[in-house]
C-alpha cells in the first residue's frame, strides 16, 4: 500500500499535512477523479480536453485540472478560473486544494 502525503497551507501561515493510504495503478481513474471529471464534462460540453489528476495520491483531498474549451475564448484567466470553480462549487467543499489550468482551443 503506498501513502501518499500532501502539504498545504492555510489561512495565517497554518501548515497541513494530509496522509492518504491507498493503492491505485496509473491506468486507473480515482472515483473522485471521475466524479470531478464527469461534473466538468456536463458543465462545459463545448470542452475539446479535459484532464482530472488526484494529486494526493487518490484520497481526493487535492487536484490537478486542465481543461482545454471554446467557453474560456475572450476571458481573462481569472475569469476562467471563476468559471471552473463555480462549476465545481459542490465538489470543491470536500476539497483541500485545486490545481485548475484552462485554455483556449488552437485552430
Amino acid at each position: 500500500m503506498a501513502a501518499a502525503i500532501s502539504a498545504g497551507i492555510l489561512g495565517r501561515g497554518h501548515r497541513v499535512l494530509l496522509l492518504c493510504q491507498t493503492r491505485r495503478t496509473f491506468a486507473s481513474q480515482t472515483d473522485g477523479e471521475a466524479k470531478v471529471m464527469q461534473v466538468l464534462k456536463e458543465k462545459f460540453p463545448r470542452a475539446s480536453a479535459i484532464k482530472v489528476v488526484d494529486i494526493s495520491g487518490g484520497c481526493g483531498a487535492m487536484y490537478e485540472i486542465h481543461i482545454e474549451s471554446e467557453e474560456f475564448k475572450e476571458k481573462r484567466t481569472v475569469q476562467q478560473h471563476q468559471m471552473v470553480n463555480q462549476a465545481l462549487s459542490e465538489e470543491i467543499k470536500a476539497m483541500h486544494g485545486l490545481r485548475i489550468f484552462t485554455s483556449i482551443p488552437k485552430h
